[in-house]
């Protein structure tokens, strides 16, 4: 009886690696493909060519204060590992979900134009921080015109830059995309 049990362990701990190294499987050629590649609006593209008049309206851009926070008591509230939207920060290496938190004056909860999980491109700190990223928290109230970067103390990154741009990211209108939660909460295309 025990020997069946180390066989049948052995046997599966072999299907699993050949199925693993895809000895198994057939090769299949990648499809074509098959729909146009989805272009996201950037702020590199804030000025409309006017030699182009099929191009699409452009997002707002706006013109912020940015500095950095870390997911702690005294730079959040008591719970310092959930987000304004209820989104829970990896406490090993927040930097890398690339969110952000906005002053109110911007949210649309409170008259602004960006919604809690809009992603909205950086552009005016460095070249590596920046980029995209996701509205999931909110600053204090005496902020305005302000933006808050999720990093880690261990990330070393301090600082405080002015005349940074933001602008939110859009996709056309007339594409469906249907995006799901990623393991991080970050939006990926399935």
């Amino acid at each position: 009886m025990f020997r069946v049990k180390i066989l049948a362990v052995v046997i599966s701990i072999f299907v699993t690696f050949v199925d693993e190294m895809a000895f198994l499987k057939p090769e299949i050629p990648s499809p074509p493909n098959e729909g146009k590649e989805l272009e996201m609006i950037t702020p590199a593209k804030i000025e409309k060519v006017q030699e182009y008049p099929d191009y699409p309206e452009y997002p707002e851009t706006f013109t912020v204060t940015a500095t950095v926070y870390y997911p702690e008591k005294g730079q959040t509230d008591g719970n310092p590992l959930i987000t304004a939207d209820g989104s829970r920060i990896n406490p090993r290496n927040p930097k890398k979900h690339r969110w952000i938190a906005l002053s109110r004056d911007m949210l649309a909860r409170w008259g602004g134009e960006i919604h809690y999980g809009d992603t909205v491109w950086v552009r005016g700190i460095s070249d590596e921080m920046d980029g995209q990223y996701i509205v999931r928290d909110t600053m204090n109230r005496r902020f305005r015109n302000h933006i808050d970067i999720l990093v880690g103390r261990k990330d070393n990154i301090y600082g405080k830059w002015d005349n940074v741009e933001i602008a939110k990211a859009e996709f056309p209108e007339d594409v469906e995309i249907d995006f799901q939660p990623s393991y991080y909460g970050l939006a990926i295309n399935k």
